[in-house]
């Protein structure tokens, strides 16, 4: 096998590798914040480290972090995280259409997250059917090995970051929100999106505001999908008539 052929083929995974290298300003901040906050709540490293394998969920691993820590109920616990995890019944229908057919994308939609879906979405569409395997699982990877990475540093030596940069403890928490302001830019692209996102960011905002920030993001995102799914249900309907 040519040394041309096999770059050609590790081609895709490379750039989906390459795309994923923003993602990491929000997710290593973050997960620092998370091995520190689930250690001082009596995690061992190994046992974080494992949560952020495993589970793999963001703002899920908080609240499963804080349940436990508070000896609420394993079947609670388990509930809540699938709540907070529902949105991702939204995500997979989307992405579908993009994806050829491979046993391997079980295994790979471990690694499916709001950052990689906002990503995926964008990407996927651009490049050719045989190439879409691979991005994804380079992306998902880098990704998924940062995520660990952040965890296991902030189990290990997350106090003593803090402690020596007292401003790192409070960039922290702003890391992913700020990265999903990123990613969600490129879309105010269109009238059509415009209105949705922005439709969507004041629901979340106003479930907030009035006590329901569990509720916000699945909840948002349920009204912004109906908000955009109607709009585009009238603008073809339009164009028929004017045809």
């Amino acid at each position: 096998m040519s040394s041309q052929t096999a770059v050609s083929r590790n081609y895709p995974w490379m750039v989906g590798t390459r795309d994923a290298i923003p993602l990491l300003g929000g997710y290593i901040p973050v997960a620092i914040s998370f091995g520190l906050i689930a250690v001082q709540a009596g995690f061992s490293i190994w046992e974080t480290v494992f949560i952020s394998t495993l589970i793999y969920a963001g703002a899920s691993q908080f609240l499963f972090v804080a349940m436990v820590a508070s000896g609420a109920p394993l079947w609670l616990v388990v509930v809540m995280t699938l709540l907070i995890n529902a949105r991702h019944v939204v995500y997979g229908p989307n992405l579908a259409p993009w994806l050829p057919v491979s046993r391997w994308w079980p295994w790979l939609m471990h690694g499916l997250t709001d950052q990689i879906f906002a990503l995926a979405h964008t990407r996927l569409p651009q490049l050719a059917a045989a190439e879409r395997l691979g991005w994804f699982t380079g992306a998902m990877l880098l990704a998924w090995f940062s995520w660990i990475g952040g965890t296991a540093l902030g189990a290990i030596a997350g106090e003593e970051l803090t402690e020596r940069w007292p401003l790192l403890g409070d960039v922290m928490p702003f890391a992913l929100p700020t990265l999903f302001l990123v990613l969600l830019a490129p879309r105010f692209s269109s009238r059509l999106w415009s209105i949705t996102l922005g439709f969507t960011i004041v629901v979340a905002l106003l479930l907030k505001v009035n006590g329901l920030p569990n509720a916000a993001i699945p909840l948002a995102a349920l009204c912004g999908a109906l908000i955009f799914y109607a709009m585009r249900t009238n603008i073809a309907a339009g164009g028929r008539r004017d045809g």
